[in-house]
């Protein structure tokens, strides 16, 4: 069965529905979505970036109590550790679904489930997690007033989903009602296209420049006048020589002396071009360390909590609202997406951390051999702790028992 059919038997088949009422007054239609931006290299390169970091991401469901935490054995957490649909990993699944919100503002990811009501209330079994990219969606009510999404794709197919059963994640959600973006609910990069232009522009100003600083080494004058047919002949033949590069002497007229140039053509300045790259990696939140990779622990702990971590936080709090019911939500269900990967660390950061964590009994050996890159060994889940620190709630019992220790060794 291809996903075609799956979305056929899963999706909502209800065809009364009339269009969502928008407070604007507008129709609730969204086509999908601007990329006139995505021919740049250095956008390309930032997307690239954030959609890698978070492509590290664990994600978990668990179970809080009180303040214990589980993970629970099921079929949801095997398919956020293993692979949330036959199509995808994890990682992949996580990065297809970073580059779609970063360039469209909007990202849908379709849950595939089988509901239970057996016991009274609906308890839900998932079997795959999709991230779609539709080429424009409808939001409609039905008869109940229940909030539908309807997904138009390139192919002509068209499917209808309960809106509360979509993950739809939006960036720069603000002026639109429903999606993120602009009040179009398309991506307002007008001011970033404006850089890109300018950038561009500069480029090719620097390719043209370079080019005939190469070419040109030398202007042949000569001291007759020539009339306007001789003057653009003249003039062709200027310009056919220095695009051919054929040539380094340039003639412009009959019979002239021949003067040397000097290679000194006068390029933009690194500051300006410098400037222009920064309003790119701003837009992102990508800092040129983090991009080049040549980052410190302080530069990437900026870049995580700056760009990472909203989302990191953002993501837990919309897939535990779709995926589990209000009842769910209640015992303590949620997804928990995990950023434990700590392999960005120096060498030294990471024995200070092990020698932190690991006197205060929070690391076990393994944990300990895994940061370092090692892989574990038997036995290696005894976690062991520093004999140098007290539980708070000992400290007055222990310094009374040595006070009195103390008066009896000076008595005696």
């Amino acid at each position: 069965m291809n996903l075609v059919d799956v979305f056929r038997r899963w999706s909502a088949a209800r065809r009364e529905a009339k269009y969502f009422r928008m407070m604007s007054g507008g129709l609730p239609i969204f086509s999908q979505f601007g990329n006139s931006i995505y021919a740049s290299d250095m956008v390309q390169n930032c997307i690239n970036v954030v959609a890698t970091e978070m492509s590290k991401l664990q994600p978990r469901h668990i179970r809080t109590s009180g303040n214990d935490q589980t993970i629970p054995n099921g079929n949801l957490n095997r398919l956020l550790k293993f692979g949330p649909n036959p199509l995808m990993t994890t990682s992949e699944f996580i990065e297809k679904k970073l580059w779609l919100l970063l360039m469209n503002y909007n990202a849908f990811v379709i849950p595939i489930f089988d509901s239970d009501f057996s016991s009274g209330i609906e308890k839900r079994t998932y079997r795959a997690l999709y991230p779609i990219n539709p080429s424009r969606v409808e939001f409609l009510k039905d008869p109940n007033n229940e909030m539908l999404i309807r997904f138009y794709f390139s192919s002509g197919v068209e499917f209808i989903f309960p809106y509360a059963d979509v993950i739809h994640l939006r960036k720069k959600y603000s002026v639109n009602e429903l999606m993120g973006g602009g009040a179009d609910g398309q991506p307002d990069n007008a001011a970033l296209l404006r850089v890109l232009q300018t950038n561009h522009i500069l480029a090719q100003g620097l390719e043209r420049a370079a080019k005939i600083n190469a070419a040109i080494q030398g202007i042949l004058k000569f001291n007759t006048v020539m009339d306007d047919n001789a003057q653009r002949a003249e003039r062709d033949r200027f310009i056919r020589l220095v695009e051919s590069g054929e040539s380094g002497i340039l003639p412009l007229d009959l019979k002239g002396d021949y003067t040397q140039l000097r290679g000194d053509a006068k390029f933009i300045d690194k500051d300006t071009l410098a400037f222009l790259q920064q309003s790119v990696l701003n837009w992102y939140g990508v800092s040129l360390p983090i991009l080049t990779g040549e980052f410190t622990d302080e530069e990437y702990q900026a870049f995580y909590e700056k760009t990472l971590e909203p989302l990191v936080i953002y993501f837990g709090q919309k897939y535990s609202k779709v995926l589990f019911t209000e009842r769910e939500l209640d015992v303590g269900n949620e997804i928990t997406w995990y950023h434990r990967d700590m392999n960005y660390l120096s060498t030294t950061s990471k024995l200070n951390l092990i020698k932190t964590a690991g006197e205060q009994g929070l690391l076990s050996d393994n944990q300990k051999l895994a940061l370092l890159g090692y892989p574990p060994i038997p036995g290696g889940d005894r976690i062991t702790q520093s004999l140098n620190y007290i539980d708070v709630r000992l400290i007055n019992q222990y310094q009374m028992q040595n006070k009195t220790k103390a008066v009896i060794e000076d008595d005696e």
